[in-house]
């Protein structure tokens, strides 16, 4: 069985320290970065995220998980990076996946996860999860790298899984096509078999919070 808990991830059993990753924003600020850079069609993407995250605020988890997946699923149209940014990889801030109306699988799961803690989800319930997805079908070995993001009830739970490539949330365990490399967040890296380090190891994780600053967030 595929397990994206405890055992397969190392996951660690941490206290839940929401003010400490909580998100927070300028919105006049960002509104006029989105203005200058990707004039009006960027500004109204920008408009329709924040009325979904100010209608799903008071709304139970339960709605908003299934909500903010379906929200930059909808709102994002899927390329490559390559393309979109004339890069090999780049991680977009959620200011630039809704200005470009474009992205890859990191950016649907970074998107995700800034709506997630601006909605007061604890940081250390979810995770970004670098996996291998088995692609073709049953029986295929062809597989591509892929990230998703894990929602966790507790940290040893078995973690709901919110993919850009399907819009509804499975358990882990039923998503057999994904095999788990090791996942991270604010609080750390997790790797099987190992003591969680330090997320500050991921350089693109350092500079895409530093480019979310200058935007007008406040990770």
């Amino acid at each position: 069985m595929l397990v994206f808990g405890s055992g397969m991830l190392g996951v660690l059993a941490l206290q839940a320290q929401p003010d400490a990753v909580a998100l927070d924003f300028d919105e006049g600020r960002l509104q006029g970065r989105m203005q200058s850079r990707y004039g009006a069609a960027g500004v109204q993407r920008l408009g329709q995220w924040l009325a979904m995250l100010t209608a799903q605020k008071s709304r139970p988890l339960s709605q908003q998980l299934p909500a903010v997946n379906e929200f930059w699923n909808r709102a994002v149209v899927q390329t490559e990076d390559s393309m979109l940014w004339a890069q090999p990889d780049y991680w977009a801030t959620p200011l630039e996946t809704l200005g470009k109306g474009a992205g890859d699988c990191e950016d649907y799961v970074i998107g995700k996860y800034f709506s997630l803690l601006r909605l007061g989800v604890p940081g250390d319930r979810l995770r970004l999860i670098y996996v291998r997805a088995r692609m073709g079908g049953v029986g295929s070995t062809q597989s591509i790298a892929h990230m998703v993001l894990g929602y966790y009830e507790v940290p040893t739970a078995e973690p709901l899984v919110l993919d850009s490539m399907v819009d509804f949330l499975l358990p882990s365990s039923q998503r057999k096509d994904l095999t788990p490399v090791f996942s991270f967040n604010a609080q750390g890296v997790y790797v099987a078999g190992a003591q969680p380090s330090s997320v500050d190891r991921i350089t693109r994780w350092r500079d895409l919070l530093t480019r979310m600053k200058q935007e007008g967030f406040l990770p």
